[in-house]
């Protein structure tokens, strides 16, 4: 029995891909799993429409990204610290930090998005990578000043 397949299956193919199965695997395996469908010209067209929709839905959020990496790439973040001697700063600037000054920005960014190494502990100019997308990272510039 010929099938498409919805997912990516090990052994068997990558999804999208029309391969010849035993009909009892197909029928009490995969199509009850919706692993797989039958590989009739109705489903093939249904399955080419929603991995067209799907792309759709991928390449808009890729621009909605990229809108926002301009956005964020526009913009110089300062955040003030209290500093102590040779101008270190008590505690350090995080994620979390960040996240906040560019909220009072006017941009929403999740803290797990920005790619800080390790905390920010001197005063200083940045450059902050932040992964929107898994094709769109937009650099931030920040600047550590006295409080």
């Amino acid at each position: 029995m010929k099938v498409v397949l919805n997912k990516d299956i090990g052994d068997l193919g990558k999804a999208g891909s029309i391969i010849e199965v035993a009909e009892g695997y197909a029928r009490n395996y995969l199509i009850p799993r919706r692993l797989a469908l039958e590989a009739t010209t109705k489903n093939l067209q249904t399955f080419q429409y929603q991995q067209r929709m799907e792309l759709e839905k991928i390449r808009k959020k890729k621009g909605e990204a990229e809108a926002l990496a301009r956005k964020i790439e526009e913009i110089s973040l300062t955040i003030p610290a209290k500093t102590g001697e040779k101008d270190r700063v008590f505690g350090s600037i995080t994620t979390k930090d960040i996240a906040m000054a560019l909220e009072n920005e006017g941009v929403e960014i999740d803290k797990k998005k920005i790619l800080l190494e390790d905390p920010i502990k001197s005063l200083g100019i940045y450059t902050i990578p932040i992964k929107l997308h898994p094709e769109v990272t937009a650099n931030l510039r920040l600047w550590v000043v006295k409080e």
